[in-house]
Order: structure tokens, then C-alpha cells, then sequence
């Protein structure tokens, strides 16, 4: 399933009255859609070409601050424009607003022309192509795992988001029973998402209280990015029209476990079939997949910045709370960093289950492409699978557990500078300091209830 809204149908819809803004939107750095709302006769008349954003959008933090230290623009360059190009065939009904559509774009340079290097889209068809000079189309799905809670997000924020609860009183894991209470917000979900052209597969519940689940139908890797943004932009703005906050934030509470954003990927040879599946072989993994598990787990490290991009994210990495510790791979296995799924089978993938709900999908999925794939070129060998507790495996590496050792790891990693270029490299450990710094000037409530007294 693609976009559902043909340009001509556009045109229709505007005449008809039906359609009367169309949402011109890019991608930040953050994941998150920004962009503008234009009136359909605009759009249709010249936006469709393209429009233009001010390139500070790609170098912000995540309250819109403008840090220094970028090389892509400052107050010193002036802060210019970016050319916002809409891919057309993301042309889509939005369902869930009236008389609204929708259009991703693409950002190009004002003055080179060429697209910009370190935009999320732009980095993962980076990768794309180069998976495709291979002979392989990577194909991807990603989970959208997050917690809806009672109120609104301006309850929520105007009480300084204390006192939080959740939709549900208990761990409603695969319950059905809770989850109907919460269908006033999940079936439009699903069902205005199908009607967007995003092929939801299904919801659930998860494994904590108020904890919900998507699940998209694969797509290849720059659409199923694009349904993870949608998606998550409809589930914010759906739970929002009923009074609820849904938040994607990768561990809201100590006491809680976290929400993952799992990424389950395989490569499609020439004539569309897995690359990834030999019936011959033992678990059916051919050759091309062990080498690229084999790349994934030696540059875990180097790309766990993607996976993990807040100070927040490295909360999850707990034993005992399905959220990956160590570099393993196993069968079907899910205290593994990587789980072999589908083994035996024409469907058989590699899940990376170290992403969190925070993720920027366009990053998280080029990241793992830049891992897999250099795996292949490298010719690299897949050690056994691991199986058993790998929690509790003190051989096993661990990948790196606080942003500030990632981000080093990133800045260092001479695998990304050679597949990503430093341009990029260097504009997103920017982006990984910025975090870092924010969070180590402020002092927390943890702090002041800890040592008011007793310090």
C-alpha cells in the first residue's frame, strides 16, 4: 500500500471542496514532522514544485533552541532557506483532520541544488543506494511501542507532568479485555491510518500498564520511515482529539519499563525475492545474511547513537526488562541485541530490538543499513548464535550505555565517516553533545529530593 492521493485526485477533491489544505511537511532531526499548512489552491498551483523552511530546522534541539557549533548554519551565516521539494508520491490523505492532506518533501540546498546531506530522508536513500549497487532493495518494518495516559498533554503539562497515570491500572500485555476500554483511541488509529495509505497490520497491548503497540506492514526502508512518522504523528494527534496523551518518550518512569521501536529488516534480491533465505542452509541464512548480522553486530557501537539519540534512551538498557544489554545475536531470543526471526522459513529476517520509541526511523534504519551493509562488502563471519540469559553473559561486549560514551564512539567511528561522510557524522555528534549539554546544566528533582537535607 502507498500513497492514496494521486495528484489529478487532488485537483478533484479541490474542486469538489472535499480537500482544502494540504500539510507540506520535512523531517527534522528529531523525527518529527515540521513544515507548513498550505491552502490546496496554493499548493496546487505552484507549492507542489516546492516551498521553501529556514535550515535552522536541522539544527535545533528538541525544544527548537538554536545551539551553537554546526557547521550547516549559525547567526554568523544568517540562517537561510532550504528548498522543500514534495515527493509526490507521498501524496496522502490525512483522515484524521478535516478537509486535509499531506506531502513529505525532500530538502535541497538553496544554492547547490543538490540535496541536503545530513536531512534524515536524505541519509537513508544514501544507504539505499548503496544497498541497491549491491543488487538489493532493503526492505524494513518498524514497532511503534508508547504509553497513553488519562489526560491531555496540556493537563499533563500545565500540572508540570507529575502525578502521571496511565490509560490502564495493569500490565495489559496481549490483553484484550483492557484494550477494549482503549479502543476509542486505537480502532480510529488503525482504521484512519489504512485510510492514509499506512498498511497497520495490527495493534496490541505491551507489556507495562497504559503501554500500546502498532505494528506496519513491511515496506521497503524510505516507506516504512515515512509510515513510522505518520503514524506516530496520527497517534499523537488522534489520542489528543480524545483527550489523551500518547507518548513516545523511550522510559517515562524508573519503575516502568521502557517503549522499544523494534526494527525488522531483510534485503530483496533483483527478482523480489529475500536475499536473506537459503533453504539449504542451517536456519535458512544464506550467506548474504550472516554477513550482514555479521556487520551489525561488530558496528553496533559505532551506531548506537541512532538507536539511542536522548539522554532519556539509555534507561531502557536494564536486564530483565526485554530491552537488549549485550551485542548478541539468537534464535528467536528476546534478551538479544538481534533476534533471528522466521528461521527456517522464506520470511526469515534479523529484529534489532536496541531502538527505542524515541528513534528518528530515517537515522535508526540508515544506521542499520550502514552496519549490515558493510558487512557484506567486508565479507565478514557470523559467529554461532547465542542462546540462554544473555543478560547474564559477563563474556558478551556490552553496546555503549550512556549518550556521552555513544556519542564518542559516533565522532570516532571511521565506518560511518567512509559510508555516511563526516559532513554527517560530525553534524550529528553536534546534535548528541547538544543533549548532553542541556541535560548536564540542569538540576533535577531526583537531585534535589536526594540531597536537599541530608547533603
Amino acid at each position: 500500500m502507498t500513497a492514496n492521493l494521486p495528484f489529478d485526485a487532488l485537483q478533484e477533491a479541490a474542486k469538489s471542496g472535499e480537500l482544502d489544505t494540504v500539510l507540506v511537511c520535512m523531517v527534522d532531526m528529531q523525527g518529527r514532522l515540521m513544515g507548513k499548512r498550505f491552502h490546496v489552491s496554493n499548493f496546487i498551483e505552484s507549492a507542489h514544485e516546492e516551498t521553501h523552511c529556514c535550515n535552522y530546522l536541522l539544527a535545533t534541539d528538541i525544544e527548537m533552541a538554536t545551539p551553537d557549533g554546526y557547521a550547516s548554519t549559525s547567526w554568523e551565516s544568517g540562517y537561510g532557506d532550504y528548498v522543500m521539494r514534495p515527493d509526490l508520491s507521498t501524496l496522502r490523505r490525512v483522515p484524521w483532520l478535516d478537509g486535509t492532506a499531506m506531502v513529505l518533501c525532500d530538502l535541497i540546498d538553496h544554492h547547490t541544488h543538490k540535496p541536503v546531506a545530513h536531512s534524515p530522508r536524505q541519509i537513508l536513500k544514501a544507504q539505499v543506494a548503496r544497498a541497491q549497487k549491491l543488487g538489493f532493495t532493503p526492505m524494513m518494518a518498524t514497532e511503534l511501542e508508547f504509553f497513553l495516559f488519562e489526560a491531555s498533554f496540556d493537563e499533563i503539562r500545565r500540572g508540570g507532568f507529575r502525578n502521571l497515570a496511565p490509560i490502564s491500572g495493569y500490565n495489559e500485555d496481549y490483553h484484550i479485555l483492557q484494550t477494549s476500554k482503549e479502543e476509542h483511541v486505537m480502532r480510529p488509529v488503525r482504521n484512519l491510518l489504512v485510510a492514509a495509505g499506512v498498511p497497520v497490520e495490527n495493534s496490541k497491548g505491551e507489556a507495562e500498564t497504559g503501554q500500546e503497540e502498532l505494528n506496519i506492514r513491511y515496506a521497503d526502508a524510505v516507506l516504512a520511515a515515512d509510515h513510522h512518522v505518520i503514524a506516530k504523528q496520527a497517534v499523537k494527534e488522534i489520542a489528543d482529539s480524545r483527550g489523551h496523551a500518547a507518548s513516545f518518550i523511550a522510559k517515562w518512569r524508573h519503575d516502568k519499563v521502557g517503549s522499544a521501536a523494534h526494527i525488522h529488516q531483510s534485503l530483496a534480491d533483483g527478482a523480489g525475492g529475500n536475499a536473506f533465505f537459503d533453504g539449504d542452509a542451517e536456519l535458512a541464512m544464506s550467506s548474504t545474511m550472516r554477513a550482514y548480522v555479521a556487520g551489525l553486530l561488530k558496528y553496533s557501537p559505532d551506531i548506537t547513537f541512532f538507536m539511542a539519540p536522548y539522554v532519556n534512551s539509555y534507561k531502557r538498557f536494564l536486564p530483565g526488562t526485554f530491552a537488549p544489554t549485550k551485542i548478541a545475536w539468537s534464535v528467536d531470543n528476546r534478551t538479544a541485541a538481534y533476534r533471528l526471526v522466521g528461521d527456517g522459513t522464506k520470511g526469515v529476517r534479523i529484529e534489532c530490538r536496541m531502538p527505542g520509541s524515541d528513534i528518528n526511523p530515517y537515522l535508526a534504519c540508515a544506521g542499520q543499513l550502514a552496519a549490515g551493509l558493510s558487512g557484506i562488502e567486508e565479507g565478514l563471519d557470523l559467529s554461532p548464535p547465542t542462546s540462554g540469559d544473555v543478560y547474564a553473559m559477563d563474556e558478551i561486549a556490552e553496546f555503549p550505555h550512556t549518550l556521552r560514551e555513544a556519542t564518542e564512539t559516533l565522532r570516532n567511528s571511521a565506518m560511518l565517516r567512509k559510508r555516511m561522510g563526516d559532513w554527517v557524522v560530525d553534524h550529528y555528534t553536534r546534535a548528541a553533545e547538544v543533549e548532553q549539554e542541556a541535560f548536564d546544566a540542569v538540576v533535577t528533582d531526583y537531585e534535589i529530593a536526594r540531597g536537599f537535607e541530608r547533603a
